[in-house]
């Protein structure tokens, strides 16, 4: 039922100017949004190393400057 609508709802968009402009829009961005979220997930181990290291460098020194 909400599929039906929701269909209905994006003819009229594609029927308007405005409506294909935001189309096109939304396209871009998930062109982008997309292969960004493909390099995240396919390199997840290797971030999240590095952040732990700069997490772990960063409690360091504070450590080190609160120490006197």
């Amino acid at each position: 039922m909400k599929l039906k609508a929701i269909g209905r709802r994006l003819a009229e968009m594609h029927r308007d100017e405005q409506g294909a402009d935001l189309i096109e829009y939304i396209l871009i961005i998930a062109a982008i949004a997309l292969p960004l979220l493909g390099v995240i997930i396919y390199y997840r181990k290797d971030i999240t190393e590095w952040v732990q290291g700069q997490y772990e460098e960063i409690k360091t020194e504070s450590e080190d400057t609160t120490m006197p």
